[in-house]
């Protein structure tokens, strides 16, 4: 079992990193905090890893800090919620801030991270409140606030509709952020910059 990987990116997008170890490229796939909190480093980078097995492949999912590993094995454990998903809802709302809302119940919230509906809500509120009180206190990773991230995630949904494939959104999306050098960002604003880069 991989639980932990040091080496260099060599190639990315938003939601995954080709970690190259001693000359084995790994792949793994990232929520974008991760992606963020890791993207300027150069030289040798450090990710916990998850690995998840199944019958017909096997998968490596990659964190910057032990809250966001143990959220992840968190989510998973909870009934209809796989990895994809769980990397989703830690790419749309800060650690920290999902474990308050689920402690406090604030289904409004969870509710607005893309991809979980009201029924997943109340599940995760119903499954992880008491199992969250009990763990360590989360810490936020990466500088992008959970309003950016969600704005992000939104965007790639919102270029998939339009046609584009989710490598060719989440590429443009990259861009657009880039050219923003971390101030803050409207849902409107990345889909004219990320749209504009897809013309080029």
């Amino acid at each position: 079992m991989i639980s932990r990987l040091r080496g260099t990116i060599v190639a990315r997008t938003p939601t995954e990193l080709t970690i190259d170890v001693n000359g084995v490229g790994y792949q793994v796939s990232v929520p974008l905090s991760t992606s963020e909190a890791v993207g300027g480093q150069k030289g040798e980078v450090t990710l916990l890893t998850h690995m998840h097995v199944r019958e017909d492949s096997l998968q490596l999912y990659g964190f910057s800090t032990e809250a966001e590993r143990e959220t992840f094995r968190m989510l998973i454990s909870v009934s209809g919620i796989g990895p994809k998903l769980a990397q989703g809802i830690l790419s749309g709302i800060r650690v920290d801030e999902l474990r308050e809302a689920v402690g406090t119940g604030n289904l409004p919230l969870l509710g607005s991270v893309p991809g979980v509906g009201k029924k997943t809500a109340e599940r995760l509120v119903l499954e992880l409140r008491g199992r969250m009180a009990e763990s360590t206190p989360a810490t936020a990773a990466g500088p992008a606030s959970s309003r950016q991230l969600k704005v992000r995630s939104e965007a790639v949904v919102a270029m998939m509709s339009l046609g584009h494939t989710r490598a060719a959104a989440e590429k443009a999306i990259q861009a657009a952020v880039s050219e923003s050098h971390g101030a803050g960002y409207t849902l409107e604003e990345i889909l004219k910059k990320a749209l504009a880069h897809t013309t080029k």
